[in-house]
């Protein structure tokens, strides 16, 4: 079965004051970069999606594609188009990354995968433990049954935002991620967070 990836960018990063957080420096290259290297050994096709100007991400030879519900609609409408192009493509299923999150686990597809067949579930999402609420959830990082897609547009239509909100009553498997040196979902959201994740980079090497 052909696994499609597709890399959320369409955030506001208002937290770092705007613009395209994921095009910032981490190293010697974007942290995209970063993100496009992890997956692309973990999936056969990838697509950006990103909303506004998609000359920006020319250097990165992927296809973009923006949102179709009108308004920032978080990363349900990420997922939704990553779901709509999969579609267009004859691919039944997609992966989801976040574009911030430049350290996520190299085995994250097959896990994913693995977890979705074993649980005959059409959904399932990455967490990490926690030692006060079990675990967390990372809920951008997800692997989606295209069959679900025009669920999800009507949910979203009707004011839908919140992943966990639309996938608990589907069901979701729940993939754990533990034995890392840090958490392997550590994000970029602000000016500090990037001085982290170079110091996290430098330790890796």
């Amino acid at each position: 079965m052909i696994t499609a990836g597709i890399i959320l960018a369409g955030g506001l990063s208002r937290r770092m004051g705007g613009g395209d957080k994921s095009l910032l420096a981490l190293g010697e290259q974007p942290i995209l970069a970063h993100v496009v290297d992890r997956l692309r050994g973990q999936v056969d096709v990838m697509a950006l999606n990103a909303n506004g100007d998609a000359a920006r991400f020319d250097p990165f030879n992927l296809p973009v594609i923006a949102d179709s519900i009108d308004g920032f609609a978080g990363p349900l409408a990420g997922v939704l188009a990553g779901m709509d192009w999969a579609a267009g493509q004859g691919i039944s299923q997609i992966i989801t990354v976040a574009a911030d999150t430049p350290f996520f686990p190299e085995h994250l597809v097959s896990a994913l995968k693995m977890a979705a067949i074993s649980d005959g579930a059409q959904l399932a999402m990455a967490t990490t433990p926690d030692p006060d609420r079990g675990y967390n959830r990372h809920p951008t990082f997800g692997l989606w049954d295209v069959a679900l897609r025009e669920d999800l547009r009507a949910a979203l239509n009707s004011g839908m935002r919140k992943v966990i909100a639309w996938t608990q009553p589907i069901g979701c498997a729940n993939v754990s991620f533990d034995g890392f040196a840090f958490d392997p979902f550590f994000n970029v959201n602000t000016p500090e967070d990037l001085v982290q994740a170079q110091q996290y980079l430098q330790g890796k090497h």
